[in-house]
Protein backbone atom coordinates (compact mmCIF):
# COMPACT_ATOMS: atom_id res chain seq x y z
CA UNK A 1 0.00 0.00 0.00
CA UNK A 2 2.36 2.85 1.03
CA UNK A 3 0.42 5.16 -1.17
CA UNK A 4 -1.61 7.45 1.39
CA UNK A 5 -2.62 11.38 0.98
CA UNK A 6 -1.70 12.17 -2.42
CA UNK A 7 -3.33 15.47 -3.82
CA UNK A 8 -5.55 15.57 -6.75
CA UNK A 9 -2.95 16.08 -9.07
CA UNK A 10 -0.64 13.33 -8.12
CA UNK A 11 -3.15 11.24 -7.98
CA UNK A 12 -4.13 11.90 -11.57
CA UNK A 13 -0.43 11.58 -12.56
CA UNK A 14 -0.56 8.40 -11.00
CA UNK A 15 -3.42 7.16 -12.92
CA UNK A 16 -1.79 8.51 -16.14
CA UNK A 17 0.93 6.56 -15.50
CA UNK A 18 -1.03 3.59 -14.86
CA UNK A 19 -2.90 3.15 -17.88
CA UNK A 20 0.10 3.75 -19.93
CA UNK A 21 1.92 0.88 -18.26
CA UNK A 22 -1.44 -1.11 -19.16
CA UNK A 23 -1.23 -0.10 -22.76
CA UNK A 24 1.92 -1.94 -22.90
CA UNK A 25 1.32 -4.91 -20.71
CA UNK A 26 0.17 -8.35 -21.35
CA UNK A 27 -0.73 -8.51 -17.31
CA UNK A 28 -2.11 -6.59 -14.18
CA UNK A 29 1.69 -5.21 -12.43
CA UNK A 30 -0.24 -3.87 -9.71
CA UNK A 31 0.19 -5.85 -6.32
CA UNK A 32 -2.23 -8.45 -5.66
CA UNK A 33 0.15 -9.88 -3.54
CA UNK A 34 -0.61 -12.29 -0.05
CA UNK A 35 1.09 -9.58 1.60
CA UNK A 36 -0.94 -6.67 0.58
CA UNK A 37 -4.18 -8.47 1.27
CA UNK A 38 -2.29 -9.11 4.48
CA UNK A 39 -1.54 -5.43 4.68
CA UNK A 40 -5.15 -3.97 3.85
CA UNK A 41 -6.54 -6.21 5.67
CA UNK A 42 -4.76 -5.06 9.17
CA UNK A 43 -4.21 -1.66 8.30
CA UNK A 44 -7.28 -0.84 5.95
CA UNK A 45 -7.47 0.59 3.22
CA UNK A 46 -6.36 4.02 1.59
CA UNK A 47 -7.21 4.78 -2.06
CA UNK A 48 -5.63 7.43 -3.76
CA UNK A 49 -8.67 7.71 -6.57
CA UNK A 50 -12.13 6.86 -6.61
CA UNK A 51 -13.32 6.16 -9.92
CA UNK A 52 -17.10 5.36 -10.66
CA UNK A 53 -17.45 3.65 -13.66
CA UNK A 54 -19.81 1.40 -16.01
CA UNK A 55 -20.72 -2.23 -14.88
CA UNK A 56 -19.65 -3.21 -18.37
CA UNK A 57 -17.24 -6.68 -17.98
CA UNK A 58 -14.69 -4.39 -20.37
CA UNK A 59 -13.90 -1.88 -18.31
CA UNK A 60 -11.59 -3.52 -14.91
CA UNK A 61 -10.27 0.41 -13.76
CA UNK A 62 -7.36 -1.83 -11.52
CA UNK A 63 -6.30 -3.07 -14.88
CA UNK A 64 -6.66 -0.05 -16.70
CA UNK A 65 -4.54 2.00 -14.16
CA UNK A 66 -2.06 -0.91 -13.51
CA UNK A 67 -3.32 -0.87 -9.95
CA UNK A 68 -3.38 -3.29 -7.40
CA UNK A 69 -5.35 -4.39 -3.88
CA UNK A 70 -6.72 -1.14 -1.79
CA UNK A 71 -5.13 1.61 -4.79
CA UNK A 72 -8.56 2.57 -6.13
CA UNK A 73 -12.30 2.88 -4.69
CA UNK A 74 -14.10 2.00 -7.71
CA UNK A 75 -17.69 2.23 -8.02
CA UNK A 76 -19.48 0.38 -10.90
CA UNK A 77 -23.04 0.73 -12.27
CA UNK A 78 -24.28 0.43 -15.88
CA UNK A 79 -23.97 3.70 -17.65
CA UNK A 80 -21.82 5.48 -15.14
CA UNK A 81 -24.86 7.22 -13.82
CA UNK A 82 -24.91 8.28 -10.25
CA UNK A 83 -27.57 8.63 -7.62
CA UNK A 84 -27.69 8.64 -4.08
CA UNK A 85 -26.07 5.12 -3.22
CA UNK A 86 -23.09 6.57 -5.32
CA UNK A 87 -22.74 10.06 -3.53
CA UNK A 88 -22.87 8.13 -0.59
CA UNK A 89 -20.36 6.08 -1.65
CA UNK A 90 -18.20 8.70 -2.86
CA UNK A 91 -18.44 10.67 0.29
CA UNK A 92 -17.14 7.42 2.24
CA UNK A 93 -13.99 7.38 0.10
CA UNK A 94 -13.27 10.90 0.54
CA UNK A 95 -14.13 11.56 4.14
CA UNK A 96 -13.36 8.89 5.63
CA UNK A 97 -10.46 7.40 3.21
CA UNK A 98 -9.07 10.63 2.22
CA UNK A 99 -9.13 10.10 -1.29
CA UNK A 100 -8.00 13.25 -3.18
CA UNK A 101 -9.33 12.32 -6.27
CA UNK A 102 -13.03 11.46 -8.07
CA UNK A 103 -13.06 10.27 -11.38
CA UNK A 104 -15.97 9.54 -13.94
CA UNK A 105 -14.98 6.78 -16.69
CA UNK A 106 -17.11 6.57 -19.41
CA UNK A 107 -16.11 4.36 -22.24
CA UNK A 108 -16.73 3.51 -25.75
CA UNK A 109 -19.12 0.56 -26.87
CA UNK A 110 -20.97 1.47 -23.75
CA UNK A 111 -24.56 -0.68 -24.05
CA UNK A 112 -26.48 1.83 -21.43
CA UNK A 113 -25.61 4.82 -23.61
CA UNK A 114 -26.22 3.03 -26.87
CA UNK A 115 -29.84 1.86 -25.22
CA UNK A 116 -30.82 5.28 -24.27
CA UNK A 117 -30.04 6.87 -28.02
CA UNK A 118 -31.54 3.32 -29.69
CA UNK A 119 -34.22 1.86 -27.88
CA UNK A 120 -37.14 2.04 -24.95
CA UNK A 121 -35.56 -0.05 -21.89
CA UNK A 122 -38.38 -1.33 -19.85
CA UNK A 123 -38.43 -2.23 -16.17
CA UNK A 124 -35.29 -1.14 -14.14
CA UNK A 125 -32.92 -0.69 -16.79
CA UNK A 126 -35.40 2.48 -17.95
CA UNK A 127 -34.22 4.11 -14.76
CA UNK A 128 -30.90 4.44 -15.64
CA UNK A 129 -31.86 5.14 -19.47
CA UNK A 130 -33.99 7.57 -18.73
CA UNK A 131 -30.79 9.28 -16.52
CA UNK A 132 -28.37 9.27 -19.48
CA UNK A 133 -31.55 10.50 -22.02
CA UNK A 134 -31.28 13.64 -19.28
CA UNK A 135 -27.33 14.09 -19.98
CA UNK A 136 -27.06 13.38 -23.79
CA UNK A 137 -30.49 15.24 -24.95
CA UNK A 138 -30.57 14.30 -28.80
CA UNK A 139 -27.30 13.64 -29.53
CA UNK A 140 -26.66 10.48 -31.75
CA UNK A 141 -23.01 10.01 -32.11
CA UNK A 142 -22.42 7.24 -29.20
CA UNK A 143 -18.88 8.50 -28.30
CA UNK A 144 -20.25 12.36 -27.81
CA UNK A 145 -23.47 11.10 -25.94
CA UNK A 146 -20.89 9.28 -23.86
CA UNK A 147 -18.72 11.83 -23.14
CA UNK A 148 -21.84 14.25 -22.77
CA UNK A 149 -23.01 11.00 -19.88
CA UNK A 150 -19.64 11.74 -18.05
CA UNK A 151 -19.80 15.12 -18.08
CA UNK A 152 -23.69 15.11 -16.33
CA UNK A 153 -22.42 12.43 -13.49
CA UNK A 154 -19.10 14.79 -12.84
CA UNK A 155 -21.63 17.59 -12.36
CA UNK A 156 -23.98 16.03 -10.36
CA UNK A 157 -21.49 14.69 -8.32
CA UNK A 158 -19.93 18.67 -8.25
CA UNK A 159 -23.43 19.56 -6.94
CA UNK A 160 -23.79 17.49 -4.03
CA UNK A 161 -23.80 19.64 -0.22
CA UNK A 162 -21.20 17.13 0.70
CA UNK A 163 -19.25 17.29 -1.69
CA UNK A 164 -18.51 20.65 -1.89
CA UNK A 165 -17.85 20.39 1.51
CA UNK A 166 -15.12 18.37 1.39
CA UNK A 167 -14.18 20.15 -1.56
CA UNK A 168 -13.63 22.86 0.39
CA UNK A 169 -11.77 21.26 3.22
CA UNK A 170 -9.26 19.07 1.62
CA UNK A 171 -8.79 20.25 -2.18
CA UNK A 172 -11.17 17.30 -3.80
CA UNK A 173 -11.30 17.18 -7.49
CA UNK A 174 -13.85 15.67 -9.61
CA UNK A 175 -13.04 14.68 -13.41
CA UNK A 176 -14.11 12.89 -16.17
CA UNK A 177 -12.63 10.28 -18.44
CA UNK A 178 -13.19 8.13 -21.60
CA UNK A 179 -11.65 4.94 -21.79
CA UNK A 180 -11.40 4.03 -25.54
CA UNK A 181 -12.32 0.29 -25.15
CA UNK A 182 -10.62 -0.89 -28.58
CA UNK A 183 -7.04 0.24 -27.65
CA UNK A 184 -7.19 0.55 -24.06
CA UNK A 185 -6.22 4.46 -23.95
CA UNK A 186 -7.96 6.87 -21.07
CA UNK A 187 -8.67 10.18 -22.44
CA UNK A 188 -8.99 12.70 -19.37
CA UNK A 189 -11.83 15.18 -20.29
CA UNK A 190 -10.72 17.97 -18.07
Amino acid sequence: MGITNLTAAEALEKLKEGNQRYLDAKTNPGDISVDIRKKTCDEGQAPYAIIITCSDSRVIPESIFSAGIGELFVIRVAGNVIDKHQLGSIEYAAGHLSSALVVVLGHSHCGAVGAAINSEPSGFVKTITDEIRKAIGDEKDETRASCLNVKQSVSVIEDSLDIQELKAQGGLKVCGAFYHIDSGKVEFLD
